[in-house]
């Protein structure tokens, strides 16, 4: 799971071809009465406009324990280089996916994207130019749940409703990010959100598969 903000924290910041172009790209977003300015804080759902300031991953181990591992700070390009790392380590064998909720529309192209502008050469399990649909190794809870339907989105929080898993919304949600972020200054809340979603994200795939969930006292942050 990532968190993103945009990347300045008022409109009023941007640089000035930053600023016409955020004003070209806003006027495509509904609500054509309101002003760029207003429209800023979507700023945070498009990779040339935002960044990441935390990247939340988790895997299962051989001793069932469900292991987080969080890359997070105000300097983009390390944290994202430090995740590279890891899956450049661990993610290149041909039985390991990555899997996330929405992380084909989402997750999945907004960390390549932002490694590219940051100049870092993408790792294999990313770079998916030219690959085969089965060769990408990408799993999203959000399209298993389509079953090939297409019409609507399901929200993480509504899939841990109707499954009985702890909600990763009980403090904060995506909307409030930014805010935490540059005005509250509060990454450690953040960064706890988001290994709240990764948890969820593993718990719901387990759900899928008829699996027993994993329990709090399984799950360590590294």
């Amino acid at each position: 799971d990532i968190e993103t903000v945009p990347a300045y924290s008022t409109y009023s910041e941007l640089p000035e071809k930053s600023k016409t172009l955020w004003n070209k790209k806003s006027s495509q977003i509904q609500k054509e009465s309101i002003t760029p300015d207003e429209k800023y804080n979507k700023a945070v759902i498009y990779a040339e406009f935002g960044k990441i300031i935390c990247i939340s991953a988790g895997f299962l181990a051989n001793d069932q324990c469900f292991r987080i591992k969080s890359f997070y700070g105000h300097d983009e390009k390390i944290l994202l280089t430090e995740f590279k790392d890891l899956l450049d380590k661990y993610y290149y064998q041909d039985d390991k996916f990555l899997c996330a909720h929405n992380g084909k529309e989402f997750d999945y192209p907004y960390i390549a994207r932002r490694m590219l502008i940051n100049g870092i050469v993408l790792p294999d399990i990313l770079d998916i130019a030219g690959k085969k649909p089965w060769e990408v190794k990408h799993i999203d809870t959000l399209e298993l749940w389509k079953f090939g339907d297409y019409k609507s989105y399901t929200s993480l929080d509504l899939l841990t409703h109707i499954f009985d898993i702890p909600t990763p919304k009980d403090d904060i949600d995506g909307s409030m990010v930014a805010d935490i972020y540059y005005e509250q200054k509060d990454i450690e809340r953040i960064v706890k959100y988001c290994e709240k979603d990764v948890l969820a994200v593993a718990q719901i795939f387990q759900k899928y598969r008829h699996e027993p969930v994993i329990q709090p006292d399984k799950v360590i942050s590294t």
